[in-house]
């Protein structure tokens, strides 16, 4: 097998993450998908980039999993604050393109800010970030790092399906970021407010190291 370096490794993450990114902010931030949910075209657009660059750089395209990953040993230190950076960066490119394509013109002010305690409470909005967010962690580390089932053809469906499941399920909860990626994306596009964004970022990144210390418990 081919070892590719940092370099390629950090190219396939911006983009696989800028276009992950590009996708949640069309449809669930402008709306673009209309009356289709948009959990079906985020699921399938990180399952296409998880099948073509998993090979390249694990396809992580989200810090929580970088950090669950790293935690469960399939990823060298050094490649922790490059992967986590290539993605955030990624997140803001993938919101701002987004903007041009479905407005013809970026525009902050175009989008209304939406609160996430607007018809949910902390508790519940921090529930389903940190669940949904461990879920999706889990099985990555199940799916994609374990020997058990090295070489296994269902890995990018298994974990889109995850993202999808949760899409569906508190979306309307929480905006269903489940990556810290995506909530920069979020923030960027004008979507979700910084003063609320640690709702999102505080469960996800908690999930992502317990879901490793979970899956390091369960197969020792």
């Amino acid at each position: 097998m081919t070892e590719h370096t940092l370099q390629q490794k950090l190219i396939a993450e911006f983009i696989g993450t800028l276009f992950l990114t590009y996708t949640v902010c069309l449809t669930a931030g402008w709306g673009s998908s209309g009356d289709t949910h948009a959990g079906f075209a985020i699921a399938a657009t990180l399952m296409a980039m998880i099948y073509s660059l998993g090979y390249i750089s694990g396809a992580h395209f989200n810090p929580a999993v970088t950090i669950g990953i790293w935690i469960r040993g399939s990823c060298e230190k050094s490649e922790v604050t490059p992967y986590i950076a290539t993605q955030v960066v990624a997140g803001g490119f993938g919101a701002l393109l987004s903007g041009y394509t479905y407005t013809g013109e970026y525009s902050r002010g175009s989008l209304e800010t939406a609160s996430l305690l607007g018809n949910s409470e902390i508790h519940e909005v921090l529930l389903a970030e940190f669940l949904f967010t461990f879920a999706l962690v889990y099985v990555i580390l199940n799916v994609a790092t374990s020997e058990a089932t090295s070489g296994n053809p269902y890995y990018g469906a298994a974990i889109a399906s995850v993202v999808f499941a949760g899409a569906i399920t508190v979306g309307e909860v929480s905006m269903a970021s489940f990556n810290p990626a995506v909530t920069v994306s979020l923030i960027t596009v004008g979507k979700l407010s910084i003063a609320q964004s640690w709702m999102h970022f505080a469960p996800q990144l908690t999930a992502g190291v317990l879901a490793a210390l979970a899956f390091n418990k369960t197969n020792e």
